[in-house]
């Protein structure tokens, strides 16, 4: 069963900027993991699969801050914050995971939090005041599906697959990356964890009926000290043209309805390739 999990923080001290990055926002992941799990924290941790947990940038919740660049309007998110945070300013950070072991396993970190007890980002504290688990009207990202619901409630007939991306994403092509989120990228990239995961098999999936049939989409560069990462962020309209099995249509909605668990794309658990559909 997936969940998408929406964590509600408040910093109790400046955030610098320079902690604002997806590695360090994947090191608290793993702490959080490890105050309940040792084992698996250290898994987690070493593991160069394909990860079973997705996350965001930290949002800040007052939506008409000056304090990040990215996220102008519309669905689109913060990805880049170009000044600290201050201290006392709510904010939320997103975490999806894709494993049912996975939560199982961290039931009591959610069962026994202590809005007290503070969590570390660089030399911040932070307190987790409280945990989203479904949909939400001001909340898009919190919600939870079991995978059998995700496939029998997937549409037979809707041919439009409208998705956003809302983080910069990119794919990985050989040796090199792509921003170009083609039918084969995307659609594959959501089939190859939706079958590692879901325990419902979609086999023989047919691409060649899908057809962008609306794209606004631009490229944005994220560099740190270690790497320079081009990604596109945006909206994009797939339609499934032609004769088309409802059977197909089906598994193609299920794999759009996927997307908000599973992201697309590479470095997913660095806050990047956050997709829903619209």
């Amino acid at each position: 069963m997936p969940h998408s999990l929406v964590l509600n923080l408040l910093p109790q001290s400046q955030i610098p900027q320079q902690y604002l990055t997806g590695r360090h926002l994947h090191a608290l992941f793993l702490t959080l993991v490890s105050s309940v799990d040792r084992e698996l924290g250290d898994r987690l941790h070493d593991s160069t699969a394909d990860k079973a947990f997705t996350l965001s940038p930290l949002q800040i919740s007052r939506t008409n801050s000056p304090l990040f660049k990215g996220g102008k309007g519309g669905s689109k998110l913060h990805w880049e914050h170009q000044q600290p945070i201050p201290a006392g300013t709510p904010c939320w950070w997103r975490v999806s995971l894709l494993d049912d072991t996975l939560f199982s396993q961290l039931t009591q970190l959610w069962l026994n939090l202590n809005p007290s007890h503070p969590w570390h980002l660089g030399p911040a504290d932070l307190y987790i005041t409280s945990i989203q688990g479904t949909p939400q009207s001001t909340q898009p990202w919190a919600n939870a599906c079991t995978y059998t619901q995700l496939y029998e409630e997937a549409n037979e007939t809707e041919r439009s697959l409208h998705l956003s991306f809302a983080t910069p994403t990119a794919f990985r092509q050989g040796h090199f990356d792509t921003t170009l989120p083609t039918r084969e990228c995307v659609f594959n990239s959501l089939l190859s964890r939706w079958n590692k995961y879901s325990g419902i098999e979609l086999s023989a999936i047919s691409l060649e009926s899908i057809f962008p049939s609306f794209i606004n989409i631009h490229t944005e560069i994220l560099a740190d000290s270690r790497s320079k990462f081009i990604g596109i962020v945006g909206e994009v309209n797939y339609r499934i043209l032609g004769e088309a099995e409802s059977i197909r249509i089906k598994q193609l909605n299920t794999l759009a309805n996927f997307a908000l668990y599973a992201g697309v794309g590479r470095k997913t658990t660095m806050g990047l390739g956050m997709v829903r559909r619209l």
